[in-house]
């Protein structure tokens, strides 16, 4: 008897050790509108759904009127192929032109003009990107974006597999920085947003996605550590936008937080993004490969998924 008893355990332990080491899920990651385009790739056997970004302006038109079609059409596309969606509602834009709030924000006196300037330099390639971010730290801002996540945990609570919210990184330009922005308002902003969201949506993944908090570095503001410690205790997931094997930024910041909450959080979702892309590997000096992207994402980083750009070489095969 206590022979089969040891005998079990160690099969149990032997079972749990396997599936905690189990690879990724790979997602496919898109923009709205782009899905119904993907269906050959999206029905792949070895693709377990996809995660499409939708901006704040495609989904409310006018103050508390909301248009979630893109949405409907897109989970009906993946319902049709029996996969998951997860849905990233975007507040935050990386192209001049890009000033996607809805337009009653940009106009109100109460929202700051709603947009702040902000400097961005993803992947290797050359020169600064420049674009825009909601001023989350303005409580009226906050406000209406709660209100979005609201009417779409009504809408689609239990329906879509996950909701993310952006990545943690901001760059003002300090020149143009807003009289009432502060880190510590943006921090306690979105800290507020995520924890709206947790409650809003009770049975879909709720994934906050994580890189840099502006004025920190290596966690000496306690930005990081408060984050992955409420995320641990209120069943949220982390993730990030990009995968970027053993990189020295990411290294002092978010990383090592994702490899020391490894099995403490309810879902770790990370992305390859068009950015992530470029980076090369400093030994082979080639672009990374998808095996280098899944092994630090699943060994050091503990994924769950990794949300691919449609542009990643090995979807192409």
């Amino acid at each position: 008897m206590h022979l089969f008893k040891s005998l079990f355990l160690a099969a149990a332990l032997a079972g749990a050790a396997t599936a905690a080491s189990a690879a990724p899920q790979n997602f496919i990651y898109t923009g709205a509108g782009e899905l119904d385009g993907l269906k050959d790739l999206l029905s792949r056997a070895d693709i377990g759904g996809a995660q499409v970004v939708y901006n704040w302006k495609m989904l409310e038109k006018t103050k508390g009127e909301y248009d979630f079609s893109p949405i409907e059409k897109d989970l009906a596309i993946a319902e049709s192929l029996n996969k998951k969606l997860f849905i990233q509602v975007q507040d935050r834009f990386f192209s001049p032109k890009a000033r996607n709030i809805p337009d009653y924000m940009l106009e109100g006196a109460e929202y700051g003009g709603g947009l702040a300037p902000q400097f961005d330099n993803p992947g290797e390639n050359k020169g600064i990107g420049s674009g825009w971010v909601a001023q989350q730290w303005n409580p009226a801002v906050r406000e209406r974006y709660q209100a979005l996540i609201s009417a779409l945990a009504a809408k689609f609570d239990g329906r879509v597999y996950g909701i993310n919210l952006p990545e943690t990184s901001i760059d003002l330009d300090p020149k143009n920085e807003p009289k009432d922005f502060s880190c510590d308002a943006y921090f306690a902003g979105e800290m507020e947003n995520l924890g709206f969201a947790r409650r809003a949506f009770s049975k879909s993944m709720v994934v906050q996605y994580v890189n840099f908090w502006p004025c920190e570095w290596e966690n000496d503001h306690k930005y990081m550590s408060r984050l992955f410690d409420f995320a641990a205790k209120n069943n949220i997931g982390l993730g990030g936008p990009d995968i970027v094997p053993n990189r020295k930024a990411q290294m002092k910041n978010s990383y090592p937080f994702f490899n020391q909450y490894k099995g403490k959080l309810a879902y770790v979702g990370m992305a390859v993004q068009e950015p992530t892309l470029t980076y090369r590997n400093p030994q082979t000096r080639k672009p990374f490969t998808k095996e280098e992207f899944t092994a630090f994402a699943n060994d050091y980083l503990g994924a769950s998924v990794i949300f691919w750009s449609t542009k990643s070489p090995w979807l192409k095969k």
